[in-house]
């Protein structure tokens, strides 16, 4: 009898989860969703892939991403009065929150996205979160990201001055994103976006400046080369009014820039240790790259009253199983390490060949080396 009995309770909670998990048709004809709310999202992955950043990690997918973070940032525990966070503020008071310096170059971002408002009934924080996460899965080796749906739209600016800059003092950055609900250690994880970020408005008359030497790959060369130690002469030429938002590095003739932020991170003693830590350690930065954007994209909010779906997220790029290596002309007699645990660095190779400039490969490019395809 206990044994029909528990064949029973096994046919029962069988019969549960198939019905948690049944789908319903949406009104697109072309998918299927756990939840009707979500129906909205598959349709709008679908153009964002196909129209905005076809398939690939190029620019408009770095600046996309890049958006989620100005957008969500906008937020103080001290002072909730100040801002949303996650709540798509950026966009609807763009006059109000571009006069910050720290969010030059975002309105590229906001000019790509902001007609889908028009197209699919979704408010505007919504479509910033979603539009990073589908950005990122085509970078390889990005996770695949979460994206809860149900912001409702902001109802008033951001304050100025709550998004960080390259060239803040380190105390200020890890203080102001601890007054957004951020440790040095999750920091760290949102800074594994560097790693397919450039900069259109640091360096003088030069747009789409990589921070490291692969900038179409979600990998770990950012936090190797952000440790490689470079001479005083080796800077970019600033744009105006920018010279302290860089360090010198040793990849200056191949084009990358050093954000002196990252320097200054990637060596103080709240988050040295933990970034040299990533270095070659693709799972690691992926887990805590999802775990950190996860957190951002819902600053502010009430997940409570929101939906999960992930779902629509597309299946990201898988990483391109190359190891952390020194780039051509580099090696390990320039690293500077600050970490003073007992923490053993990985043992890594250097590219072969002469150093060469890293190319700058617009959207839609194909076929050449190291550019998305």
């Amino acid at each position: 009898m206990a044994l029909k009995l528990s064949f029973g309770l096994l046919a029962l909670a069988t019969f549960a989860s198939a019905a948690n998990f049944r789908r319903v048709a949406c009104p697109d004809g072309v998918h299927t969703a756990t939840n009707e709310a979500c129906c909205v999202f598959h349709s709008l992955a679908d153009h964002l892939q196909t129209i905005t950043f076809n398939f690939t990690c190029g620019e408009d997918a770095h600046e996309a991403l890049r958006l989620t973070f100005h957008d969500a940032i906008g937020f103080s525990f001290m002072n909730e009065a100040l801002g949303g966070g996650a709540d798509g503020s950026i966009m609807i008071f763009e006059d109000t929150e571009l006069m910050d310096p720290a969010n030059n170059g975002v309105d590229d971002a906001i000019d790509n996205l902001r007609p889908l408002l028009t197209m699919f009934d979704i408010s505007a924080g919504d479509l910033i979160q979603f539009a990073g996460a589908v950005a990122v899965s085509n970078c390889p080796g990005a996770p695949k990201l979460e994206f809860m749906a149900g912001r409702p739209n902001a109802t008033h600016p951001a304050a100025l001055g709550l998004v960080p800059k390259p060239e803040d003092p380190v105390d200020m950055i890890f203080a102001r994103m601890e007054d957004a609900g951020f440790s040095p250690t999750e920091l760290v994880g949102l800074l594994a976006s560097h790693s397919i970020a450039r900069s259109d408005t640091l360096i003088d008359n030069r747009q789409a400046v990589p921070f490291d030497s692969t900038p179409f790959t979600f990998d770990t060369q950012i936090f190797l080369e952000v440790l490689l130690a470079g001479q005083e002469s080796q800077t970019l030429p600033a744009a105006a009014g920018e010279v302290a938002a860089q360090v010198p590095n040793p990849l200056v003739a191949q084009g990358e820039m050093r954000l002196q932020s990252d320097f200054a991170i990637a060596h103080s003693t709240e988050s040295n240790c933990f970034w040299q830590s990533l270095v070659n350690d693709q799972n690691n930065m992926m887990i805590h790259f999802h775990d950190a954007m996860a957190k951002l994209a819902v600053v502010g909010q009430d997940t409570s009253k929101m939906i999960d779906c992930s779902e629509a997220i597309p299946e990201p790029v898988p990483p391109v199983a190359k190891p952390a290596t020194f780039p051509a002309g580099t090696g390990p007699e320039l690293l500077q390490l600050s970490c003073t645990e007992n923490i053993p660095f990985p043992s890594l190779a250097t590219d072969p060949g002469q150093a060469t400039t890293i190319p700058e490969c617009p959207d839609g490019d194909i076929n050449l080396n190291d550019c998305p395809s």
